[in-house]
């Protein structure tokens, strides 16, 4: 290998704002500005957009492995991630799906499958409902968090949803 040869730098993935318009390399990347990540945690369920990027509140200092054996004292979370899409009638939630973690805080241990966690996102994004491994009181906290964020948006979404949260 030549030494003198610049090296070229690695391909990444490139996360465009929908309001930028440009035809070069990166064009048709993912836009992540009309996703947004629901934690659910025991009787608590807010968006923490830092789940996007892993670091969520309840991610922070937290070391995760693939083996739940490993958490044994730990509590159930839920990653839920919330798409919205527009029609011409206004926004609604278009894609809802979730992922579960286990989060042992004293400890400083849990459980999580990323792999899971990328693949829900990108069914989000492609405005897919996956909520079957939910139970029923966070499928009705769900529920009704999204209601109470924009009972409009919930109005216009569609029956699939619906139906997954009764």
């Amino acid at each position: 290998m030549d030494e003198n040869k610049p090296k070229k730098p690695p391909l990444a993935l490139n996360i465009v704002s929908s309001k930028v318009t440009h035809k070069g390399f990166g064009a048709g990347s993912i836009d992540l500005n009309n996703v947004s990540s629901v934690i659910i945690d025991g009787d608590e369920c807010y968006v923490d957009e830092g789940a996007l990027h892993a670091k969520s509140k309840v991610e922070m200092r937290i070391r995760f492995s693939t083996d739940k054996s490993l958490v044994p004292n730990g509590r159930t979370v839920w990653l839920v991630w919330v798409a919205v899409d527009r029609n011409e009638e206004g926004q609604f939630y278009g894609g809802v799906t979730a992922c579960e973690m286990i989060i042992d805080k004293e400890e400083k241990k849990g459980w999580k499958l990323l792999v899971d966690h990328v693949n829900r996102m990108d069914a989000a994004m492609k405005r897919r409902v996956l909520v079957e491994n939910l139970g029923e009181k966070e499928k009705h906290q769900l529920r009704d968090f999204l209601m109470n964020n924009d009972m409009e948006m919930w109005d216009r979404s569609g029956d699939e949803l619906k139906e997954a949260l009764a």
